[in-house]
């Protein structure tokens, strides 16, 4: 299938990006695309090294005639959102990514597609393998582990780099600046029980709530899509209320960066309450099709019959647990009262696993404001150390403070509406960028984010426009020739 895309105008460009989708590059398991990078620079001939944390740095002169121009950083990530639909066959660990042409978008199949940020890698990757491009002194930067922790960007050493101006490829609308972004925390509760026999007279049942549209925890989190392991944990709270019922397990959601779209929960219920149980159920599951019937039109609950359950949670875990998870933050705490439209705090539930004498509870907290995001989530580790269990803070990174007036946003601005005869939306975005990391270790750089149009990203949906991405490598070679 991949085939197809080769052919994709402008060539050179997908085709990189189509030889970077066959490398396997799950965040904090980047070992292959970090050798696959490094044997890429020195098959050009460049000067390519590799930091102690997994970084790649690839510097490349100026075009002729470019000599004396300031040193730009080309910067992208080499790591992907791993996610698939539950009901695709696929090994991200050994497999390529399986894209398609479908119209004016390339996509994956029952996959993430790996545009985020592979589009941006294979751009800088297509500039360096060119001799025609005309461009300044470039340091093609390639971080490793954006997407769980930013961890390469935070262990870059300051004065490695040059540059003073930063070109970050990692941001999804081809008409908008971005320059300035949210930071984050990772909160996570976890501990162990002891899990009590199987009732007499209980029998097992498997819910599932699958088909949501979940996306990016921050770029999408303002569009007021289902969480899944919300809605697990309304019905199983109800359930528990109305009929008695026992858990055994939940398993649902994935990654911090990822709203969750799917969950599954093995529950106990008294013979005697089975009727009554999956009477209701069905009206629960219609009342929450309709809630949603906008933002997750494909969302679908269902139980059936199961006997894999041997034990249950503790009665009293069950009911602390049930009541954490219910009363936790999840979605947008606050809008920018500076900024229309841009939310400034939010969180994302994003994994609720028990089994198995286990278990965890892991958020991913962002906001604008460090001060912000750090009291959201004392507020969070509050609600969950009402399980007894521990609660741990990590991952922090910094948010990036727009410079609306910078010479490099003005320039490309100015750029644009001569391109293409219209301004550019000049925006910061609620996603985390590693400008805000990058800007503390170099401190100065002149620093905005761009990239053309993808859809879905963090979730199998997620799509790359063809026709935009010809727009962005045609804004991003003019702005090199010009800069």
């Amino acid at each position: 299938m991949s085939q197809e895309v080769r052919k994709l105008e402008p060539q050179a460009l997908w085709n990189h990006f189509a030889d970077l989708n066959e490398v396997p590059r799950p965040s904090k398991k980047e070992q292959r695309v970090i050798e696959f990078m490094r044997q890429f620079g020195n098959s050009l001939g460049l000067q390519t090294s590799v930091d102690d944390t997994g970084n790649v740095l690839i510097r490349k002169p100026a075009s002729r005639g470019k000599e004396d121009r300031t040193t730009v950083i080309l910067q992208s990530h080499l790591d992907m959102v791993h996610q698939k639909n539950a009901d695709t066959l696929f090994d991200f660990e050994s497999q390529g990514i399986q894209m398609a042409v479908a119209g004016d978008w390339v996509q994956a199949k029952g996959t993430t597609l790996g545009a985020d940020n592979g589009i941006g890698v294979a751009s800088i990757m297509t500039i360096l393998a060119s001799t025609e491009i005309q461009h300044p002194p470039i340091e093609a930067l390639f971080t490793v582990d954006e997407e769980t922790g930013m961890t390469g960007a935070q262990g870059l050493q300051g004065g490695l780099l040059n540059g003073k101006i930063l070109l970050n490829l990692d941001t999804e609308d081809d008409d908008v600046l971005t320059i300035g972004c949210a930071g984050g925390v990772d909160v996570t509760a976890s501990d162990t029980y002891d899990a009590e026999p199987l009732p007499n007279d209980h029998v097992t049942y498997q819910i599932a709530v699958t088909g949501l549209t979940g996306g990016h925890s921050g770029v999408d989190i303002h569009l007021g899509r289902a969480n899944s392991n919300k809605l697990m944990n309304r019905l199983l709270w109800m359930a528990s209320k109305k009929f008695s019922v026992r858990i055994h397990s939940i398993d649902g959601g994935g990654l911090r960066n990822a709203i969750p779209r799917e969950s599954t929960a093995t529950i106990a219920i008294p013979h005697k309450n089975e009727h009554a149980f999956l009477t209701w159920i069905e009206s629960a599951a219609e009342t929450i099709r309709q809630e949603y019937a906008t933002t997750d039109p494909q969302l679908r609950i269902a139980a059936s019959s199961t006997d894999s359950a041997s034990t249950v949670v503790p009665l009293k875990l069950q009911s602390v647990l049930l009541g954490a998870i219910y009363a936790c933050p999840n979605g947008i705490h606050r809008l920018s009262p500076d900024i229309d439209d841009l939310v400034q705090t939010s969180n994302n539930l994003a994994r609720v696993i028990v089994a198995d004498g286990r278990f965890k509870i892991a958020c991913l907290t962002r906001s604008s404001l460090d001060s912000e995001r750090d009291d959201l989530a004392r507020a969070i580790s509050a609600c969950l150390e009402l399980t007894g269990a521990r609660v741990d803070s990590s991952g922090a990174y910094p948010g990036w403070k727009p410079a609306p007036e910078s010479k490099i946003v003005q320039q490309m601005s100015d750029l644009y509406q001569t391109m293409f005869g219209e301004p550019i939306q000049v925006l910061a975005c609620h996603a985390g960028l590693e400008c805000g990391i990058l800007g503390t270790n170099y401190p100065g750089l002149d620093m905005v984010s761009f990239g053309p149009n993808i859809r879905g990203a963090h979730s199998p949906d997620e799509k790359a426009q063809i026709s935009s991405v010809q727009k962005y490598w045609k804004f991003l070679l003019e702005t090199l020739r010009t800069i």
